[in-house]
C-alpha cells in the first residue's frame, strides 16, 4: 500500500497571523513579515505531525491509495480521514496500462476515522496480476487550518509554537511532543487491535 499526496497545503490556508498573535511577536515596525517564512515551517511542520499521530487531515488536499490486493473482496480502507469524495479508481496492469474503473460498481463508505471504499454488488473488480489499483480521493475537514475542529487547530498552534521556541535545541529526545498537544489529540486517535482493517 502506497498513500501519495497529490496536491499540497497553500500558504493561504495556514494562519501565520494568528500564529504571530498566538506567539505575541511584536508588530507595527515595518518588518512584520520578516518571520513569515519561518513561521509558515512551523505551521506545515506541526499540521504534518498531527496528521501523521491522528491520521486525519486538517486542510483539504487530494490523495492517490495505490494498493496490490483488495482488504477485503468487496471494500477498501481509506488510511486518512474524513475523506469528503472518491475522485477515480483505476485498474492498472503490469505493463502501467490504466483502465478506469466505472463509478456505478463502488461507493464511499463514511467513517469519521475508516471511510471505505465498497462495491455496489458482491466484489470490487478484480487487479490484474502483478498490477494495483489507483483510488483517488479528496480528504479534509476544511480548506483552510481554521475550519478544522478547535482542539486540533489549538494543538496545531501549541506544536507550532513548541518547535518555535526550541528551533535551537538539540537535546530533546526523539518523537518529543508537549503534553497539551498530546491530550488535545488523543480522543482523534484511531486503534486497531489485530490488523489495519
Amino acid at each position: 500500500m502506497m498513500l501519495i499526496e497529490e496536491t499540497t497545503v497553500p500558504d493561504a490556508a495556514l494562519p501565520v497571523e494568528e500564529f504571530k498573535a498566538h506567539l505575541r511577536l511584536g508588530s507595527g515596525f515595518g518588518n512584520d513579515s520578516v518571520q513569515d517564512a519561518v513561521l509558515t515551517g512551523f505551521l506545515r511542520a506541526a499540521v504534518a505531525a498531527i496528521e501523521a499521530r491522528t491520521n486525519k487531515v486538517l486542510i483539504e488536499r487530494d490523495f492517490k491509495l495505490s494498493v496490490n490486493d483488495w482488504q477485503s473482496g468487496d471494500a477498501q480502507a481509506l488510511p486518512v480521514a474524513p475523506v469528503q469524495v472518491v475522485t477515480g479508481l483505476s485498474l492498472v496492469d503490469r505493463a502501467g496500462v490504466e483502465t478506469p474503473v466505472d463509478g456505478a460498481v463502488f461507493w464511499l463508505e463514511r467513517d469519521a476515522h475508516r471511510s471505505r471504499v465498497r462495491a455496489v454488488g458482491a466484489a470490487l473488480p478484480q487487479i490484474p496480476v502483478a498490477g494495483h489499483v489507483d483510488v483517488t480521493f479528496r480528504a479534509g475537514f476544511a480548506p483552510v487550518l481554521s475550519g478544522a475542529p478547535v482542539d486540533l487547530v489549538q494543538a496545531v498552534m501549541l506544536l507550532a509554537a513548541h518547535y518555535y521556541e526550541f528551533r535551537h535545541e538539540t537535546t530533546l529526545s526523539e518523537g518529543c511532543m508537549p503534553f497539551g498537544v498530546t491530550s488535545l489529540i488523543e480522543r482523534y486517535k484511531v486503534f486497531r487491535l489485530g490488523g489495519a482493517r
